[in-house]
Formats: structure tokens, C-alpha cells, sequence
């Protein structure tokens, strides 16, 4: 059962995934750009060249916010890996353990008392 509820999950969280995945690509690449243009203006030299960077960082910033749907993507690519991790780690029991398996030690120690 528990195997299941694992598997919808997962599933639910690969179709947010997926559908996120565009959302994703426009939140790094803008972020990436940004992150260009801080460095860029930073390194500026003359009043123009710092309006410059700083006019292309406010547009990024502006299109990157935008993409902001894409941190359910982030969230369930999260939730993905633990469902991962829980399916891999879960124990499977292929035999029941048998409650007569330590009969003859208990009975020994039943007998000393």
C-alpha cells in the first residue's frame, strides 16, 4: 500500500515537473543574464555604462519574476527525489517472519526459571 500512495505522488509531482520545465529553462537563464549584468555593473567604469547594466539587470529582473511558477517545478522535482529515496529505502517483506522461530530458546529459558 504504501508502494501506491508512492507511486501517485511521484506521478503527480513528474506532471508538475514537466509541465514547469519551460518556467524552469526562463528562471535560470534569466538568472544567469542577471546575474551577468550585477557583475557587469559592478565593473562599470562610467555613469553610462552603470545606467546601461543596470537598465538591462531592472529588464531581466522584470521577465525572470515572471517565471515564478517555476518554483513548483523546483518543489516537486524536491518531492520527486524524496519519493525516490523512500521507494528505494522501504522494505519489502517477501516472508513472514515465522513466531515460532526462537521457540526452543525461549522454552530453554522458561524451563531454567
Amino acid at each position: 500500500m504504501q508502494k501506491v500512495g508512492l507511486f501517485l505522488i511521484g506521478a503527480v509531482a513528474a506532471i508538475v515537473l514537466f509541465a514547469n520545465a519551460g518556467p524552469m529553462v526562463g528562471l535560470a537563464l534569466g538568472l544567469v543574464i542577471l546575474y551577468v549584468a550585477f557583475k557587469g555593473f559592478v565593473k562599470a567604469e562610467t555613469p553610462f555604462k552603470k545606467w546601461l547594466w543596470g537598465f538591462i539587470g531592472v529588464v531581466v529582473l522584470l521577465t525572470t519574476v515572471s517565471n515564478l511558477p517555476a518554483l513548483a517545478g523546483i518543489i516537486a522535482a524536491f518531492v520527486l527525489y524524496i519519493v525516490y529515496k523512500k521507494w528505494n529505502s522501504s522494505p519489502i517483506k517477501t516472508e513472514k517472519e515465522d513466531p515460532f522461530k526462537h521457540f526452543e530458546r525461549q522454552w530453554a529459558d522458561l524451563n531454567q526459571k
